[in-house]
Formats: C-alpha cells, structure tokens, sequence
C-alpha cells in the first residue's frame, strides 16, 4: 500500500499545488540560484511531508495485522483508538502514531479525549472489565505513563501488540525488500516529473535569461488575489425596512 500510494502522489503532482503549499522564503534563504537546483528541492520538501502521513497510516495497518497474527488483535471500531486486544484478563486500547513526537499541547488533548470517550462507552457495557489506554508509537525509545494512558515506543511497542521479542527488528528486512522491488517505477516517474517541471517553471518563472523571478514565485505563492470589482448596483446596500 505504502509504494503504490507513494507512486500515485507523484503521478498526481502539480507545480503549481507545490509552489503553493511551500514556503518561497525558505527556498529563496537557501540560495537556489537555478530553475533545476529549486524545482528538485520543492518535490523533495513536498513528498518528504507526504510520505510521512502515507507511511504512518501503513504502519498503522502493519501493527494491527502483526497483533492479528500473534495475539488476536483487531482494528477497534472505537473513534480515536486504532487496534484493541486482550491479554491476560486485560483489554489493551491503542492509538497508534509512527513516532513518540508526534503531538502538540492541542493534540494531546485530543488523544485524552478520544480515550476518555473509549472509557465512557466501555462503562455502558454490564461486564465490568480492566482496560489499558495506551499511544504506541513504531519508533522511538520513551516509555512514559501520563496516568491516564501509557506511551509506549519501538521495541517495547512491537513486543506488547504482538507478544514478539524481536519483531521490531524481524520488520526491517522485508520494508527492505519491497522498497527495491518498487524503486525502479519510482525513480523513472520522479525523474519524469521533475524534467517536466523544470520546463514549466523555466516557461513561467523565469527571465528572459533563464534566472529565476522571485518576485513572481512570492505573489503567486503569497499576494492577495485580485479583488472583484463591484458594479453601481452592487455597491447599493438594501433599504432598511
């Protein structure tokens, strides 16, 4: 799922989309001085951040089909909680994230709420059970109990969904193995695209001297759209009744 989503993000770029999702100042900061040199740094910034969101959500999948195997996990149908489990008399509720920095002051409030909604409708259930709130993390070395759930990271993560010592590591060698198997269709479309895009933003960001035009990227990156202009009629504001 991770390579092809991969594959299908790169098919479906745009120059412009790039150009106005990324910050112009920055690249400007870095003193790209070529049309080539830019359009491969904004496709790289651009699928760094992509691939982060698409990858998260295939680890997501692989922790729950490891648990699957192992110790009969499931995809909980709780909002907020990805994978649910039992073990030893206790139900384990986890929200699974790729790493232990993934969240802001907000964010973690919002991961308190989903668990404590969990905890509200688990209540309405006439058997009275243990359940353990937990926000696992694939990577990462922080075990940390916040009191109304645990964090619990990398190996420590792979070993409690899937009673696997060394699963954390057994992982490594086939990711390996299906990135070789799908980097030759990527790289041939990444090199693609950006020969493509490197003649579109020569043909309309650039000078007549091939430089780059940065007053054009910034005011179509940042500049207010053009306003509408209002007809006599549009001006009129209604009478007051």
């Amino acid at each position: 799922m991770f390579h092809q989503r991969r594959l299908e993000g790169l098919e479906s770029l745009r120059l412009d989309h790039v150009l106005r999702r990324k910050n112009p100042y920055l690249f400007k900061a870095k003193n790209l001085i070529n049309a080539e040199d830019l359009v491969k740094s904004l496709v790289d910034a651009y699928l760094s951040s992509q691939e982060e969101t698409v990858f998260g959500a295939f680890l997501e999948q692989l922790a729950i089909f490891c648990s699957a195997e192992t110790v009969g996990g499931r995809k909980s149908g709780i909002d907020g909680i990805d994978l649910e489990f039992e073990r030893d008399g206790v139900l384990h509720l986890v929200a699974i994230k790729s790493g232990p920095n993934w969240h802001n002051a907000s964010q973690l409030t919002k991961l308190r709420a989903d668990f404590l909604k969990a905890k509200r409708t688990l209540s309405t259930n006439s058997a009275r059970r243990v359940v353990r709130f937990i926000n696992g993390c694939s990577y990462g070395r922080i075990s940390k109990d916040y009191g109304d759930f645990e964090k619990i990271c990398g190996e420590a993560f792979w070993t409690l969904i899937s009673n696997e010592k060394n699963l954390f590591t057994d992982i490594v060698e086939p990711l390996g193995f299906e990135a070789k198997k799908h980097n030759d269709a990527f790289e041939l479309k990444y090199g693609l695209v950006r020969t493509k895009f490197t003649a579109e933003f020569i043909s309309k960001y650039c000078d007549a001297n091939f430089a780059i035009d940065w007053e054009k990227i910034v005011r179509f990156n940042s500049g207010v759209p053009t306003a509408k202009i209002l007809s006599p009629k549009e001006k009129t504001l209604p009478n007051k009744k």
